[in-house]
């Protein structure tokens, strides 16, 4: 792969499994220095730092709890001390909240706009404080956002819409600082926590136009481009990859 984002500094949230990782894995076959977020999977964070750092790249693990303000203020502070700079955001932690709307609980909701929605804004709020021209915040969010094929996706699909309306919001808001923000839709992807051969599969796979999940590495080939200099021009937009979902 071309080295188009040599020099760069990345922050992933989440980025240690699924999605995550896959977007790890490219940023850093792009040429990137990646910083990985986990709030749990420290193993699993330092195994894909080790893995990319022996491949001849760079990657640190750094625990931010995408929930906590402060962690977040103090991680990317410290991520930035350790790395030099950040060019580059991606706001890829994310839970999944799902359920008939009579039976979501007061910690469920807490939790889930918790992470997908503050999480989202304080973490760009901090790393704004770093980026510069040229900079680049892509927001993971979900297809579902726009369409939900299944009964009890409400609380998550409000969550995925709020990024996607901040993303169009912040986009005019920084544009004048040359940082351009996007935000990535993907569909059913095959990952542990969504597998495409698991107990939701059968009723997923008829709405799929191409007949099949994607993957982490698809996902992640966008985030190179829109990381890169070939995509100043896009900016505020909700692209979807999601093999015709929502089509």
């Amino acid at each position: 792969m071309s080295q188009s984002l040599a020099g760069r500094v990345a922050i992933v949230t989440g980025g240690s499994r699924g999605i995550g990782e896959g977007i790890t894995r490219r940023l850093a076959e792009a040429g990137a220095t990646v910083a990985i977020t986990y709030s749990a999977s420290v193993e699993r964070a330092e195994l894909l730092a080790k893995s990319i750092n022996d491949a001849g790249g760079r990657a640190i693990a750094t625990r931010i709890d995408a929930a906590d303000r402060a962690a977040v203020r103090a991680g990317i502070d410290e991520i930035v001390r350790t790395l030099g700079r950040l060019d580059i955001l991606v706001n890829n932690a994310g839970v999944i909240g799902a359920g008939p709307i009579g039976e979501i609980t007061d910690a469920t909701y807490d939790h889930t706009v918790g992470v997908n929605l503050d999480g989202v804004f304080f973490t760009t709020r901090e790393a704004l404080r770093h980026l510069g021209e040229g900079g680049r915040i892509i927001n993971i969010g979900s297809i579902n956002a726009d369409r939900i094929h299944f009964v009890g996706g409400s609380l998550y699909a409000l969550t995925k819409a709020g990024v996607a309306g901040f993303t169009r919001g912040l986009a005019r808001e920084i544009s004048s600082r040359g940082i351009t923000v996007n935000t990535i839709q993907p569909g059913p992807v095959d990952t542990e926590m969504n597998p495409a051969d698991g107990p939701y599969a059968g009723i997923t796979r008829p709405h799929i136009a191409v007949d099949r999940y994607g993957t982490a590495d698809e996902i992640g080939s966008l985030v190179v481009y829109l990381a890169g200099p070939d995509a100043a021009y896009v900016t505020g937009a909700a692209i979807n990859v999601d093999g015709g979902y929502a089509a």
